[in-house]
């Protein structure tokens, strides 16, 4: 019901809802502000909205809320992956001097898109390779797979996308190998009904290499003359645990040829990070930290021993990167509105069955502390980038979960775009 329309100062502050709102909408009466021809029209209103007649770029705005960020932040998955972090560091990265990748492999897929629409998928590359100023980082905490590594950079190189001098590779990072992969697969199918859920792309077993001491580094790539002897340690250690796996002398051979050729082309990316992140430090540079998977797949805290091989949560970031936790700063947590998880592994509401109905009728548990049930929205709301603007449902169900978890709401996701984000 619209009530009344006055002019007023034009030089007299603007009023609107604060974003903190404890009062109930059903009675509420909304004040709206905005410009016309030289001065302020107001209107009260029942219809909640927040009219911003000269909001910012977007861009503006990511470099204020980035300037108040520490000077080592982080972007991690609350959930159990895929929740968004790739397009949240992609935005950031612009504002950050680097990018970082402290933990994970291959199994940590992230999708992004530049200004004109085109996507990308990285699986090693930092998010942030498409910001021309940004340096990203692959961390010692990382396995990489350098035929995944390579191919992610011609796809980059050949959409216009410079890699040369932007992206270090640690020293100290462990080498995944194509038979880490078929260790990973045959494992799996042991395992038969208890199986993982596992991508298959080898993370476990080359994590299992590095922690018994008998993995391969980056810095092996060069030190030819040894290689060979390591790597036929690994691959006679597998043929001899996996009836299923087959080697050869002539596999050894081709491999070390393989990864000759790796080595001479991988050198000019070869650093060590954490000297280099350290120093940068230092320097007082913004450092973005880009987490993989998510807190929920922890080997510690997640779901075990449906998890993955590293820690996707805070703690991995100092591991993972070689700087000290007193650095660590801000932490950005990204969660999606409908879960989901790649492979196996419970959900905390997914107990299907007899045994779930057993559990149900026994404990008499259909009560109404497991759910809310909130109103949803039929509008589009892909094209509102101001907060304001968003239906009152949405108001709700966004608020509702920060007076759940404790926690402010600064960033909603509003659709794949690059620039399809709200801020709080």
């Amino acid at each position: 019901m619209q009530l009344s329309t006055v002019k007023l100062n034009s030089k007299a502050p603007l009023f609107s809802a604060p974003q903190k709102r404890s009062t109930s909408f059903s009675n509420a009466v909304f004040l709206k502000c905005y410009n016309r021809k030289g001065g302020v029209v107001a209107s009260l209103s029942t219809t909640p909205s927040i009219v911003s007649e000269q909001q910012p770029p977007i861009k503006d705005l990511f470099q204020e809320r980035v300037g108040q960020l520490s000077q080592v932040s982080g972007v991690l998955g609350c959930q159990w992956g895929d929740e968004g972090k790739g397009k949240l560091v992609d935005i950031l990265a612009g504002h950050c001097d680097v990018v970082a990748r402290c933990q994970g492999g291959a199994n940590a897929g992230h999708t992004i898109y530049n200004d004109e629409g085109k996507k990308f998928a990285l699986h090693l590359v930092p998010s942030g390779i498409l910001n021309e100023e940004t340096l990203c980082v692959i961390g010692n905490g990382v396995v990489v797979h350098l035929p995944g590594l390579f191919k992610e950079i011609d796809g980059l190189e050949s959409n216009g996308v410079s890699c040369k001098g932007r992206i270090l590779v640690s020293d100290r990072a462990h080498l995944l190998f194509d038979f880490h992969q078929v260790v990973d697969g045959l494992r799996e199918s042991e395992l038969a009904k208890s199986f993982i859920g596992t991508t298959k792309r080898g993370i476990g077993p080359c994590y299992s290499s590095k922690m018994i001491r008998n993995g391969i580094r980056v810095s092996d790539l060069r030190h030819m003359d040894t290689f060979p002897q390591k790597l036929d340690l690994l691959l006679s250690e597998a043929a001899a645990r996996f009836k299923g796996f087959n080697y050869s002398p002539d596999m050894l051979r081709e491999e070390v040829d393989r990864y000759k050729r790796f080595a001479e082309r991988l050198e000019p990316f070869i650093a060590d990070t954490v000297h280099v992140v350290n120093d940068f430090i230092g320097q007082k540079k913004k450092i973005l930290v880009e987490g993989g998977q998510a807190t929920m797949l922890d080997i510690d805290f997640g779901t075990y021993p449906f998890v993955t091989s590293s820690s996707p949560s805070a703690g991995g970031i100092c591991t993972g990167l070689g700087i000290a936790p007193r650095v660590l700063g801000d932490l950005i947590g990204v969660v999606k509105a409908y879960t989901t998880r790649v492979g196996s592994g419970p959900f905390p509401t997914e107990i299907l069955g007899k045994g779930g109905d057993l559990l149900r009728f026994a404990g008499k548990e259909f009560g109404t502390v497991e759910y809310e049930v909130l109103p949803g929205w039929q509008s589009n709301i892909s094209s509102i980038r101001n907060y304001g603007e968003l239906p009152l449902a949405a108001w709700r169900y966004v608020e509702r979960i920060e007076e759940l978890v404790g926690i402010p709401i600064h960033y909603i996701g509003i659709g794949p775009g690059r620039d399809a984000i709200i801020m709080k």
